[in-house]
């Protein structure tokens, strides 16, 4: 339902919300997703930059969204949403007063509080709020992972923001939730008899989720190396997408009922105890080599320090304890300084029971439905089928394709838009809950534990590869491995 609304970014000139919210809002806009008295309130903490903030928005646009996207024209009626705001967020006696009363005469409106900063000021942020009564029954805050650096923190930041908001209130945003393609995973899960009633271990074999990054620390040096690549991105994004692909079906596509399915997942992951854990974990830390033709840096030569044991890959062959899931192995992948980058869920299915075609001396491919989130964003399926134009029965894995890549909009759809607006309504179906939040941390801090108890030092590979090669050892037969989507179809 669309609604009357004031949306605050705090952090407003940070890289969050100059590469991903501004033209998230920029999109919304011109789809008419914003009601006519909406604003966009940017808080800014540095004179200079309060000046300056149209000028650098517009800039922004200009670099983060298509030529054909962007106009002058375009840009005045947006830019007329945007509220500069200077304020410090830890200090209440610099700005908030004026910043208070902004919102006055406007008390009944959806606020949405968007705090694109550090975890540590979440505190403070929602104490100034609280102070200036500018928490109302229809307030939201939405936050960005990761929340914490295991367990323990992760329920004290919980609990700051309990303390101020209800969790109703509260979104934890997972941009991968808001891709068009996860959506239609749902949609293919629940709403095809063809899958519905092969989506289990009696069907399938394996699945590989994966997610795979060019860039190295890309200034993030402090962050990523108090949190390596298990807490930056197995801990959200790796399991969110897998409680999506392995949850039973919901009673209904709503919040609460996702929340419930996809919390039976995390607990019923296998522990990680520490046998388990050198068998089943690959940790890697990336060494100079070449992505895209270019020789680039090592980790510790980007980091300036010689002794760290950071992983930046990991490789992880899980278990879901369930009926529908025994026996199943999740591959999870991701890692810095990759060959590709790329975002996929691949489904493998077991292999015929019988081949009736035993003399054309060739091996069948398993099916495989190949969901990919990036670069491109298209669900294609995998058969095998007769190669057309040879007499002989030649066979040949065949795709067929449903490409989203192509939109009949002038604006695409983002994954940032999709959940700002869902932040918006009041639809926290693709957000985060605290119970998964907790459940995600208790099966990842074992496996960090055992790490440093036991002083594990990462493999190493060489940049532009896919890791080391001892994560080539978590598949159950030599035959199987890590599917490279891009090369099979550059093949």
């Amino acid at each position: 339902m669309k609604q009357v609304f004031d949306l605050v970014i705090f952090g407003g000139t940070g890289d969050l919300s100059m590469r991903k919210l501004m033209p998230a809002m920029y999109y919304a806009f011109h789809q008419k997703k914003c009601i006519d008295g909406s604003r966009i309130l940017v808080c800014c903490r540095k004179q200079s930059d309060f000046d300056s903030l149209k000028d650098q928005i517009k800039a922004a646009l200009k670099s983060y969204t298509k030529t054909s996207e962007f106009s002058e024209e375009r840009w005045q009626s947006f830019s007329q949403l945007l509220v500069p705001v200077l304020l410090d967020l830890i200090d209440i006696e610099k700005g908030w007063q004026a910043f208070a009363d902004l919102f006055e005469g406007r008390e009944e409106l959806v606020r949405v509080f968007y705090l694109a900063v550090m975890p540590s000021i979440y505190g403070a942020c929602c104490e100034n709020l609280s102070q200036k009564d500018l928490i109302t029954p229809s307030s939201r805050i939405v936050v960005e992972k990761p929340l914490g650096y295991d367990h323990e923190t992760a329920e004290e930041i919980n609990e700051t923001m309990a303390n101020f908001f209800q969790e109703n209130q509260i979104y934890r945003i997972d941009h991968y939730l808001g891709k068009e393609t996860v959506q239609n995973l749902l949609a293919l899960r629940f709403s095809n008899f063809l899958f519905e009633n092969i989506w289990d271990c009696k069907a399938i074999d394996h699945i590989q989720i994966s997610i795979g990054e060019q860039v190295g620390l890309e200034g993030r040096a402090g962050f990523y190396d108090g949190a390596g690549a298990m807490r930056d991105m197995v801990q959200n994004h790796l399991l969110q997408l897998l409680c999506l692909v392995a949850m039973e079906s919901p009673n209904k596509l709503q919040a609460d009922d996702v929340r419930i399915e996809k919390i039976k997942v995390l607990k019923a992951l296998k522990p990680m105890l520490d046998e388990h854990i050198d068998k089943n974990v690959v940790r890697g830390q990336y060494v100079s080599g070449s992505v895209n033709g270019e020789i680039v840096p090592g980790y510790l030569d980007e980091l300036g320090d010689h002794e760290s044991n950071t992983e930046t890959f990991v490789a992880i062959r899980a278990f879901i304890e369930n009926w529908r899931w025994a026996g199943v192995p999740f591959y999870l992948r991701t890692g810095k300084r990759l060959k590709h980058r790329s975002a996929e869920i691949i489904v493998q299915f077991k292999d015929v029971t019988h081949n009736v075609y035993p003399d054309i001396n060739q091996k069948l491919k398993p099916n495989r439905l190949i969901i990919q989130l990036q670069p491109d964003e298209k669900i294609q399926l995998q058969l095998m089928a007769k190669d057309i134009g040879k007499e002989d029965n030649v066979l040949k894995p065949m795709t067929l394709n449903l490409d989203f890549s192509t939109q009949n909009s002038d604006f695409k759809t983002t994954a940032y838009q999709r959940l700002l607006m869902d932040a918006i309504d009041g639809n926290s179906t693709l957000f985060i809950h605290r119970d998964e939040v907790k459940a995600a941390w208790r099966w990842v801090d074992p496996i960090i534990e055992h790490w440093q108890e036991t002083n594990n030092k990462p493999e190493l590979y060489k940049a532009g590869t896919w890791g080391p090669a001892k994560a080539d050892d978590l598949f159950k037969r030599k035959s199987q491995g890590w599917i490279d989507i891009t090369e099979e179809q550059e093949d």
